[in-house]
């Protein structure tokens, strides 16, 4: 059975940061160099995306530039109108950042989402640390276990995991969210969309765009058997610490 996947990869040093995401739908990189506490400068690369458009919307983090690094990654949707963004390049991006306030080395995630039997499933985020959350959710209910029993994850799950998990947690919780979440498209031929959709959730789905934003036939891809291959060809770009600092 079809089991969604992501991997995000995140290498940092004293003044630089490197991350890397990729899942069934997605592949993308950002990077950040910071200095005296906040974000000197940032950059994306979108290597595989569902619609035309979302390459332009690595211009939109040019938005961070200026930011103090900040320990909680779901910041920088203080910094920015995250529906102007590419939803996942800003998730990055607020991963990349929270590492750099950290200290932290090195991040590694990776999430699975179980295919939905009976509108049910199990979802798991694995950290590097070995730190491991797993789901039991119906629909976006979260059945178990405690705490996460009953909360529902369209519905304030943000501002519930950051008021009550501590920062490293919920940061996990939040990434697990998105993923479960997302997974969902698994159940739909994406490809038979011709255009975004015109939600204004995102930068590709802004209404002035969606119907330029052409779908990416093709761009969903089954990790089902082979996680390793997530992230695989991001190994030397992570590892690269060019001086100019440009991507």
């Amino acid at each position: 059975m079809t089991v969604f996947r992501r991997r995000i990869d995140i290498i940092a040093n004293a003044d630089h940061v490197r991350a890397a995401l990729e899942d069934d739908f997605h592949h993308f990189r950002v990077w950040a160099s910071h200095r005296a506490g906040k974000v000197t400068a940032i950059g994306g690369e979108a290597l595989r995306y569902p619609y035309s458009l979302c390459p332009q919307a690595c211009d939109q983090l040019q938005a961070l530039v200026g930011m103090p690094l900040a320990r909680i990654a779901h910041s920088v949707t203080r910094q920015t109108d995250a529906s102007h963004q590419c939803t996942h390049l800003l998730d990055l991006a607020g991963l990349a950042i929270a590492t750099a306030a950290r200290g932290t080395c090195q991040r590694h995630y990776e999430i699975q989402v179980g295919a939905r039997i009976d509108g049910r499933t199990r979802a798991i985020v694995t950290r590097d640390d070995g730190q491991a959350l797993s789901w039991e959710v119906k629909g976006t209910m979260i059945e178990g276990p405690p705490p996460y029993a009953g909360v529902n994850l369209r519905e304030g799950m943000a501002r519930w995991a950051l008021n009550t998990l501590n920062e490293e947690t919920a940061e996990a919780a939040l990434l697990l969210r998105r993923c479960t979440l997302i997974s969902m498209g698994r159940a739909y031929n994406l490809d038979e969309q011709v255009h975004a959709v015109s939600s204004g959730r995102c930068y590709s789905q802004q209404p002035e765009r969606a119907e330029q934003a052409a779908r990416m036939k093709g761009s969903t891809l089954d990790f089902s058997d082979e996680p390793q291959a997530l992230c695989a060809q991001d190994q030397a770009w992570l590892h690269a610490w060019p001086g100019s600092h440009t991507a």
